[in-house]
């Protein structure tokens, strides 16, 4: 339990910063994204909320599971907007764009949270998720960091690693580093327009993400399919990690049509 009383929950995935100078960096990652309102994920003790509140936005929620530091966060920070709501319950898509999403992730939602995010909104992010998360999430095709999180998030937005964060600056300790890292969202037009398509391809090649396409696609084959990988750079003979998100985006329209 910490000094103020409250006993971080592990079933919330509550690791509270303590470090000033690490929340008052996050808060200047997110002061500097282009948008007008904030929503910031589990805010928790408002550790990162003191901070990005001095850059004067027109709204500013938080989205608060526990109920106990929903409570505190109306109290010290009575012109926020408190939302005790599961971010994954959250209805994104009606968030809109001049919104900029921020927060420090629970290591055991963060990934599905940016998955939902970053292809429901047209918001600007800063998250810090865990460190090796923050690998995948900006990796380049053909390193082993690269799957199905970074080719769906690469067709959506532009990520930039911004600064790792060590197990020092929290309470309780995790036992992995953290990073953070910034979001810009593509316009409409250069988004997918059917990204139900695109995440049905992720998960059928990034479940055999060790065979060749050619394998993988050998039952979807058809003569459009074929042309595709005779008239452009990828081959039957390449794996899932060396196709490009865009290169994603076109397959998947002729693997689903």
């Amino acid at each position: 339990m910490s000094s103020d009383g409250h006993r971080a929950k592990k079933s919330l995935g509550q690791n509270f910063l303590v470090d000033e100078n690490t929340c008052r960096r996050i808060a200047d990652a997110v002061c500097a994204l282009p948008g007008e309102r904030v929503l910031e994920i589990g805010p928790g003790k408002g550790a990162i909320t003191r901070f990005v509140a001095e850059c004067d936005f027109d709204d500013y929620r938080v989205l608060e599971r526990d109920e106990d530091l929903a409570d505190r966060l109306e109290d010290e920070f009575p012109e926020l907007d408190v939302v005790r709501t599961d971010a994954l319950k959250y209805p994104w898509e009606e968030l809109e764009s001049d919104w900029i999403v921020a927060g420090n992730l629970p290591y055991n939602i963060g990934s599905k949270l940016i998955w939902d995010i970053v292809s429901q909104t047209e918001c600007a992010c800063a998250f810090m998720v865990q460190h090796e998360v923050a690998a995948r999430l900006t990796a380049s095709p053909g390193c082993k960091q690269y799957g199905g999180l970074t080719a769906w998030v690469g067709n959506f937005c532009r990520t930039r690693y911004l600064f790792k964060v060590p197990p020092t600056v929290f309470r309780p300790k995790p036992k992995v580093d953290s990073a953070v890292v910034e979001f810009i969202p593509f316009s409409r037009q250069q988004r997918p327009p059917h990204p139900q398509k695109l995440a049905q391809l992720l998960k059928l090649c990034f479940q055999k993400r060790r065979k060749q396409l050619g394998n993988i696609l050998k039952s979807r084959m058809n003569d459009e399919i074929e042309a595709w990988f005779q008239n452009g750079p990828v081959k039957l003979t390449d794996r899932p990690e060396n196709l490009s998100p865009e290169q994603f985006r076109e397959l998947s329209t002729l693997v689903f049509s």
